[in-house]
């Protein structure tokens, strides 16, 4: 009956394989050729392949085949549609690349795509052409490709190791993994050296620089180990897959992973160090297990935790490890070695003084699983016992001898009670009242007071109830077969029961940690405050595991938040430090940790998918911690649950932070566009009347003409004040439209210096603008005003007599124009705040303006797609400089000869 439960399907596995399986129908099928390197034939198999699905009647399209110059993979392309490459600019080249929108609208049912680790041309949809190939699979397409072994991802620092050579083109591990069917093409590196020289790999010059670095003999060997064992992992997914759907029990032995058992006896931590170097003998895999039955869960704490000790170090080992609960140890590691197809089980050997007690693991791992192999581990000198070793430390396994007292004493009550009731009832009603009191005494103590039991109340209907009464003597033989069906059902009923009530107790705990997972996620999702997160922790932790915890947030230059003045009040033993570390190295440290163990609580760090958040500091309950994978696997989700809770409630804030920010900048410009738009007209107008006023016949007195000025020099400073407000306002609302001319560069700084002579005064310019500087596509207005701010601010801060230099560079892409002078400088610290609206080099100056013609540039230059950065000049002064995108200039047409002919009238 038990293997009948165990090997029915489960529905909710069913349901989400028929799920996928419809996923994997609507798309199409990939096919990888995968080879150690270069050379190996990927491409002319993929091609044999699609001409023998094109002579049955596919269609078949060859979407990019790359022959290399090989005769013989070129030859195969005759006869199949070829689709025509997408010619793509690049650097003043057209370079042929794979048409995916031709590919789609084709709709063929097979493409064939080789090179999938190759990066498209920039202009293509995609970056790489393994996601083309995506893309065609989620229409439906079937596709064909080929990948060298060194192209994945996980093995790029591995290849770069061996071959020294630096791989820049990867495909995802899942790309691999994800494919309906790998081929893997093999040759010997020594007949692959042999088509190298023979010029069937590269031509040329190439072939002889493969042979000289990538091409040694060495390099393809470790290639060809690296194809094979990645082809065999990802062919031995496709092993656990296919025994999953097709509900295969028995092992297959096409795997050397080995499942090393761990219990209860002192050769535990042997038998798993042995297993260990076994499996790093045979560089397989291995489990470790650790079946917790009724009995076992009522050891010692000690006890418990020296073997969930060992379960640790097997993990740091190397081995994936697991609790089963289960009552019996055999189906419970039988059922786990199906379910992960592990053909080797290695155990510790049993003491002979234990054969005698009961029936050894190995006897049952035998009779249930003769398909699989049993590796018996010999005791180590540690676990060996000595010649004068006291026979009591073998101790029995349940040290609590009380439950028996119980069991042998209810048994004994039953009896007495039932004896004035030989009278009434019949002995077969009182057979089965006895029967019921061994249930009952299994409900409550399990298994074995529920054998101990039976044998009382057996013993005592013999006793009490059947002639002669009063002793153990049978007058009738038919009793005897009272006595055994009696007995059989007792330790049957009591085996059942106590199997049952284990069951329902691993259930329950089951139930629990479920229902505290929901509820716990379920308070953080409505948690709008970090408070809320650290008193729901708190909560839970206290109800899942009786522990006391705190959590510890960084500030903004993360470092650890701790109250200090409550620290003993609220977790006494918490170390500031240790939890600093933990934070840092987002790595548990202190209790039951490598990292200071010494250390009273555990600190676990919350590392959520941007940052680490903040650390979980935990007081285990009474001093110790057991470290059951299923509590740390419980606890971890809780960390990554409020991990993630913290994370939202900080993106929250920033949302609304920038909410704010965003709503206030645009009150701010709808301000400063209405009030400079309302200010122009009057500051016009004083302009106007200030010069009326300095022209005005006859000509005012020398005190008035120098008011005049004055009033005329400020109206004009405020006007150009405005002008920027407003320019900010329009630009920052996106109301400029860029009017954008390939023009010289040269003329739009004359433009930019002519109006500033006065400004300017007596200070050098020098303008150092190469010759043949190329036509640059640009907006000359606004270009001229960002020259005009940079030249405002460099007269605005240098002396008198300053030297102001304006200089170009020619880059392979881009013009630089910089901007500098020989005065003070800038303000350390504050060249790209300077940048900022309402910024200004020093914070309480007396030199005029509001801090925004460095903002206006900025906005202007990014506008043209370019950059703008401040710092020192050579001089060492002050330097501006900007960017704008080279581009290609139009090519101006020739003269025509003969508009240059002269004609005599």
């Amino acid at each position: 009956m038990r293997a009948d439960v165990m090997s029915r399907p489960d529905p909710d596995a069913v349901l989400a394989q028929v799920r996928a399986q419809e996923r994997r129908d609507a798309r199409g099928s990939l096919r990888i050729y995968v080879g150690a390197s270069a050379g190996v034939g990927k491409t002319y198999a993929m091609l044999l392949e699609a001409r023998k699905l094109a002579a049955g009647g596919a269609v078949v399209l060859a979407g990019v085949v790359e022959t290399h110059g090989r005769q013989d993979t070129a030859a195969l392309l005759a006869g199949l549609d070829l689709l025509p490459a997408r010619s793509l600019p690049y650097r003043g080249r057209e370079l042929p690349e794979f048409d995916l929108d031709a590919a789609l609208a084709r709709h063929p049912a097979l493409v064939l795509v080789d090179e999938l680790a190759h990066s498209n041309v920039p202009g293509s949809r995609h970056p790489k052409r393994w996601q083309d190939v995506e893309e065609l699979l989620a229409a439906g397409i079937d596709v064909f490709t080929t990948l060298n072994v060194q192209h994945l991802e996980s093995l790029k620092d591995v290849v770069a190791g061996i071959a020294g050579v630096k791989v820049a083109e990867t495909v995802p591990d899942s790309v691999f993994d994800g494919a309906d069917e790998v081929v893997l093409v093999d040759v010997p590196a020594d007949e692959l050296l042999a088509r190298l020289k023979a010029g069937k790999v590269y031509q040329g010059a190439q072939a002889e620089r493969a042979s000289s670095n990538f091409f040694r003999k060495g390099n393809l060997i470790a290639l060809r180990e690296l194809a094979l064992r990645r082809t065999a992992e990802r062919i031995g997914d496709d092993v656990r897959a296919y025994r999953v759907e097709q509900a295969i029990t028995p092992v297959w032995k096409t795997d050397g992973a080995l499942l090393a058992c761990v219990g209860p006896g002192d050769n535990a931590e042997h038998v798993v160090r042995n297993c260990a170097r076994l499996a790093g003998q045979l560089d397989c895999a291995w489990h470790a297990v650790y079946v917790e039955t009724p009995a076992l869960q009522r050891l010692p704490d000690a006890r418990r935790e020296s073997t969930l000790t060992v379960l640790k170090l097997a993990q740091e080992l190397g081995a994936t490890t697991a609790v089963l609960p289960d009552a019996e140890p055999a189906q419970a590691l039988l059922a786990y070695a199906r379910s992960h197809n592990l053909q080797r089980l290695v155990l510790g050997r049993v003491r002979a003084q234990r054969l005698r007690l009961s029936r050894p693991l190995h006897a049952r791992l035998s009779r249930l699983a003769p398909d699989v192999d049993l590796l018996e581990v010999g005791a180590g000198a540690a676990t060996r016992p000595r010649a004068n070793q006291e026979s009591s430390s073998i101790a029995p396994v349940n040290p609590n001898r009380l439950r028996y007292l119980w069991a042998g004493l209810i048994g004994l009550g039953a009896a007495l009670l039932f004896s004035p009731l030989s009278a009434w009832l019949d002995l077969a009603n009182i057979a089965m009242l006895f029967l019921l009191v061994v249930l009952l005494v299994a409900v409550r103590f399990g298994r074995g007071p529920s054998v101990l039991a039976t044998c009382v109340c057996v013993a005592g209907f013999d006793f009490f109830f059947v002639p002669p009464r009063y002793n153990f003597a049978v007058s009738d033989v038919q009793y005897l077969i009272t006595f055994g069906v009696m007995l059989a059902v007792g330790l049957i009923t009591g085996q059942l029961t106590a199997g049952l009530r284990f069951q329902a107790q691993v259930a329950r705990r089951r139930e629990a940690r479920a229902h505290s997972l929901y509820e716990f996620a379920r308070e953080l999702s409505s948690a709008l405050q970090n408070d809320q997160v650290l008193e729901s922790t708190r909560a839970t932790i206290a109800g899942a595991f009786g522990a006391r915890a705190v959590l510890l947030l960084p500030d903004a230059d993360g470092k650890l938040l701790v109250d200090v003045t409550d620290l003993d009040n609220a977790l006494p033993g918490l170390d500031p430090g240790v939890a600093q570390w933990a934070f840092d190295h987002a790595s548990p440290a202190g209790h039951g940790t490598h990292t200071l163990p010494g250390s009273p609580l555990f600190y676990l760090p919350l590392v959520a998918p941007m940052r680490t958040r903040g650390v979980l500091a935990i007081a285990p309950d009474g001093g110790r911690w057991l470290p059951l994978p299923e509590q740390r696997q419980q606890l971890d989700t809780y960390a990554a649950l409020a991990a993630i809770a913290l994370e939202r409630v900080h993106y929250i804030e920033v949302a609304q932070a920038a909410l704010v920010s965003m709503e206030s900048e645009r009150l701010r410009n709808s301000l400063l566009a209405a009030l400079s738009h309302d200010l122009r007209t009057p500051l016009t107008s004083l302009v106007g009347l200030s010069e009326s006023l300095l022209r005005a016949e006859p000509p005012l007195a020398a005190n008035e003409r120098e008011t005049a000025a004055a009033l005329h020099e400020e109206a004009r400073r405020l006007g150009t004040m405005v002008a920027n407000l407003l320019d900010m306002a329009r630009i920052e609302s996106g109301a400029v439209r860029l009017n954008q001319q390939w023009q010289a560069l040269e003329e739009t700084v004359g433009s930019a210096l002519r109006p500033l002579r006065q400004a300017l005064g007596a200070r050098t310019i020098r303008t150092r603008i190469p010759a043949d500087l190329p036509l640059l596509r640009f907006d000359a207005v606004l270009l001229e005003r960002v020259l005009s701010n940079l030249l405002e601010n460099a007269a605005k801060y240098t002396p008198p007599h300053a030297t102001i230099t304006i200089a170009a560079h020619v880059r392979e892409d881009r013009v630089d124009v910089g901007v500098s002078d020989d005065g003070p400088g800038l303000p350390p610290g504050r060249e790209e705040a300077l940048f900022e609206k309402f910024a200004r080099g020093q914070q309480e100056s007396a030199l005029p303006g509001v801090g925004l013609g460095l903002a206006i540039c900025r906005a202007i230059v990014e506008a043209h797609g370019g950059k703008i950065a401040a710092g020192a000049a050579p001089e060492g002064g002050a330097m501006v400089t900007f960017s704008l995108p080279r581009g290609t200039p139009p090519a101006l047409p020739e003269p025509n000869p003969l508009d240059m002919e002269t004609h005599d009238d």
